[in-house]
């Protein structure tokens, strides 16, 4: 049987509520900074949450021409934006690389929600004979990875996974597995989102989903805190360029760490709610793990799906210590980096994945700010408030969508 081939990450690029640049975004998160604040895209006033994690720092005019940046929802300003920092970051240079072998997997979990609502805004006040014929194209999930494509010439396998919010997730893992059958040699993969408008904020308000925090928007955000009261929404955008090997060797390019493994799996079991049973992430993290030839006392970090929310935190909980054993568990560092970003949806874990390789990179454990009050559900080492210098191994990142897609991934130093 012929040796797997190896995959390492090359290149990164984020769009954040915390930064919108590598170093300003790894600094935040670092120093614990919140990027919840007040929502200013809409008037809020009558809407049950009236904060969000909105994109800063973003200069689009340096990634999009302004004509291009009228006919793109947000969602894709932030992946275009993203994916163009983590090709440069990468030093990838696509005259030189055969375009066959270079590919794009990325996607967004809503989709062009914000276009949606503007068009539906434009039939019921100018007629049906006003809709932008732009207005489909701009709205769907792929469109993501086809403008990427078409942006550096990457002509190599092109799609999207939408699996709500571990969509950025399923992609990263699918690209993982295509340059292992040997089909690329290098890809951009990873997720995007921007539904912090009217249709988003007001549905996740209907299912009670989101804080209410109203008072205090920087600490509403609050993973496995016993007063954890909902999730904060967020938008931006996380981009890898993960490579194989000996590929990103023969061009002299910088490693972060390598993508070791991806474990997915479905609950079966409700299209909101998480099984009480935690098999589904447990199962996902033990394929993770087990694809990435690691055992759970190797694992030294976790960076958890961990919304805030009452139920995923205590079942990601159990989960974690199901998939590492209780004494492993206990010794593993896991923290919430939405504490800082909110959840990003679609693009969490694209985000969170830029979070594992810069831990394993740097030797730091991000923290969970807004850590206060222990909860007997969750009885982990979360890093509390503040960041922690140590080694990383190998570490995990979880991300858990509606329907019950569960998917890991496992990084490792190289």
């Amino acid at each position: 049987m012929a040796q797997q081939k190896r995959v390492v990450v090359t290149g990164l690029g984020v769009v954040s509520p915390v930064g919108s640049t590598l170093d300003t975004f790894w600094a935040a998160i670092q120093a614990g900074q919140s990027g919840i604040g007040p929502i200013t895209y809409f008037d809020a006033s009558a809407f049950d949450t009236k904060f969000a994690g909105q994109v800063k720092g973003l200069n689009l005019d340096e990634f999009i021409p302004k004509k291009e940046q009228r006919r793109m929802d947000p969602f894709c300003h932030y992946g275009v934006a993203a994916a163009k920092m983590a090709v440069a970051d990468s030093g990838l240079d696509m005259s030189k690389e055969d375009p066959t072998r270079v590919g794009v997997i990325a996607a967004s979990g809503v989709g062009g929600l914000q276009i949606l609502q503007n068009q539906m805004d434009v039939l019921r006040t100018r007629g049906p004979g006003r809709f932008s014929p732009f207005m489909i194209p701009q709205m769907i999930s792929n469109i993501l990875p086809g403008l990427i494509s078409i942006n550096h010439g990457m002509k190599g396998p092109n799609f999207a996974i939408v699996t709500a919010c571990a969509s950025g997730t399923h992609c990263i893992g699918e690209a993982l597995n295509l340059i292992r059958r040997g089909a690329g040699d290098a890809f951009v993969c990873g997720g995007a989102e921007g539904a912090i408008c009217e249709l988003g904020v007001g549905g996740f308000n209907a299912m009670r989903a989101l804080s209410t925090r109203n008072d205090s928007p920087q600490t509403a955000s609050r993973p496995f805190d016993k007063d954890r009261d909902g999730f904060v929404m967020g938008e931006g955008a996380g981009m890898l360029i993960i490579e194989e090997y000996e590929h990103a060797k023969a061009r002299g390019a910088k490693i972060y760490c390598e993508l070791a493994g991806f474990g997915c799996t479905g609950d079966a079991y409700h299209i909101t709610a998480p099984d009480e049973s935690a098999s589904g992430p447990s199962r996902g993290m033990m394929l993770a793990m087990q694809d990435a030839g690691v055992g759970p006392a190797e694992i030294d970090y976790i960076n958890a799906h961990g919304t805030s929310t009452s139920l995923n935190d205590a079942g990601e909980t159990k989960a974690i210590k199901i998939a590492l054993g209780e004494a492993d568990a206990r010794r593993t560092a896991v923290s919430s980096t939405k504490s800082m970003t909110g959840h990003l949806l679609g693009a969490a874990g694209g985000v969170e994945s830029v979070v594992c390789a810069l831990a394993i990179r740097d030797s730091v454990l991000p923290p969970t700010i807004n850590y206060t009050t222990p909860d007997p559900a969750c009885d982990l080492d979360y890093v509390p408030n503040v960041a922690r210098k140590a080694k990383v191994r190998a570490c995990l990142n979880n991300s858990l969508g509606f329907g019950g897609h569960n998917a890991t991934l496992c990084f490792k130093a190289l």
